[in-house]
């Protein structure tokens, strides 16, 4: 994380490839990958538990970086966009989410193949009524 953001953000808990942070005055969720891949396991884990966290500090915007992924997992992106996010939009009325993704073609390629999978098996689905945005790092999302 960026050095100038490091003392906003509250670190709430770490996992094996995952740290999820919270910045309380902005009610913003930081959500990172701390290693090349998230099982999808521990990734359901992650983001079931920040759903208490959400609604604890009132969040506005979650967001997910994703700098230190290498791999590219669709069955977690799908649960990610159909469960997760239609989940906290419709209990807590969360619709801006920003995702910092690696600098690696190759796995921007496949958010963009797997986002238009989803777009095909789940044209009704909530995602199409948030606010999902791409950031280069995360004071910029925080600003966006």
């Amino acid at each position: 994380m960026e050095n100038s953001l490091s003392s906003d953000f509250q670190l709430i808990e770490k996992f094996n490839h995952t740290a999820v942070y919270v910045w309380k005055d902005k009610q913003v969720l930081l959500i990172v990958a701390i290693s090349n891949y998230i099982p999808i396991e521990e990734f359901k884990k992650v983001f079931t538990q920040t759903i208490e966290i959400i609604s604890k500090y009132h969040i506005t915007k979650v967001i997910f970086d994703k700098r230190k992924l290498t791999v590219f997992h669709q069955p977690s992106m799908e649960w990610y966009f159909t469960t997760w996010k239609e989940e906290i939009f419709l209990r807590y009325g969360v619709k801006t989410h920003r995702k910092i993704l690696p600098e690696d073609n190759v796995f921007v390629q496949s958010v963009k193949l797997g986002r238009m999978k989803i777009e095909k098996d789940f044209p009704n689905g909530k995602y199409k009524e948030l606010d999902i945005q791409y950031a280069d790092s995360v004071e910029e999302a925080v600003a966006k």
